[in-house]
């Protein structure tokens, strides 16, 4: 039994002193407070984790089922279809985050807050994943090429493909040769860049030098027939065979022709043969035939 002490205030009042509760009822307290709160905890975080599961999954599911949406309706050019697939499965992502922590009893308001702060810092952290996003905006705003053009960046590494895909943080491409280029948003935005399909038509000219003495009158009939027989070849503008100089007494005549973009490559290894056979077949053996544009540095002769 805890005995009752007591003494006389200054003031003369009785001031009792009462007695402490015992050491295991403090022990007992402490122990049911903590097991009705991993009681009430334990099923938010479970719930939160499922949440986070079942939300990656329908991500997932949203994002296949907005890019198949895209392709069946036709409507919606294929250079954003897998941007937009991107946003719609980053905003499942969002909402099942934001359910998850709402079951943790964390209060919109300042997750919101918290999520501002976080955004800022996170913004400095990863300025240069933040610039591929950018730049990924503006490709697909201003739209300097779309997917299935054959590009070009032109810099200190540059780098030339088939685009396949426009995504939010980088591009992927395709180079003549089979190789996947996986190239950084930013990379394409601020370089110079040559888009080789998007004109209507692409030159092709090439040189002939001719024996001294040839018939340039039967040489250019014979030019302009093997460049209107070649398919893919442009009728508007029309080719052209011109003599462009003289090198000792022989002429060097330029062939000019327009191809279509997709066809450039065909053409301008298809051409130099049929003018060799053309001559030759008129008698007018050609000193020498040398493609001049498409450039060798030309990617796009390789296609």
């Amino acid at each position: 039994m805890v005995q009752e002490a007591s003494r006389l205030h200054p003031r003369g009042a009785l001031w009792e002193v009462r007695p402490h509760a015992p050491a295991p009822a403090l022990v007992d307290s402490a122990s049911s407070l903590a097991l009705s709160a991993a009681t009430g905890l334990v099923p938010r975080v479970l719930l939160a984790a499922l949440i986070l599961v079942a939300g990656a999954l329908i991500a997932r599911w949203v994002g296949r089922a907005v890019a198949a949406a895209l392709i069946e309706t036709g409507r919606i050019d294929a250079t954003v279809r897998p941007a937009l697939a991107a946003v719609a499965r980053y905003g499942v992502l969002i909402l099942a985050f934001v359910a998850a922590l709402s079951q943790l009893g964390v209060q919109t308001a300042s997750l919101l807050a918290a999520l501002g702060a976080a955004g800022l810092a996170i913004a400095l952290a990863l300025q240069g994943t933040l610039a591929n996003v950018a730049a990924g905006v503006m490709l697909l705003w201003l739209r300097p090429f779309r997917v299935g053009d054959y590009i070009e960046v032109v810099g200190t590494n540059p780098f030339a493909g088939t685009v396949k895909e426009i995504g939010l943080f980088a591009c992927q491409l395709e180079t003549y040769d089979g190789l996947f280029v996986f190239a950084p948003n930013s990379a394409i935005w601020t370089l110079p860049l040559r888009n080789h399909s998007r004109s209507a038509g692409r030159l092709v000219s090439f040189n002939v030098a001719l024996a001294a003495g040839a018939d340039l009158a039967q040489a250019r009939a014979a030019l302009l027939a093997a460049i209107g027989g070649q398919s893919g070849v442009l009728t508007t503008p029309p080719p052209e065979v011109f003599v462009a100089g003289l090198n000792e007494g022989a002429a060097v005549a330029t062939c000019s022709l327009w191809t279509a973009a997709n066809e450039v490559g065909a053409v301008q290894r298809a051409m130099l043969e049929a003018a060799q056979r053309a001559l030759e077949a008129k008698g007018l053996r050609p000193i020498q035939l040398m493609r001049t544009v498409p450039a060798d540095a030309d990617p796009s002769r390789l296609l």
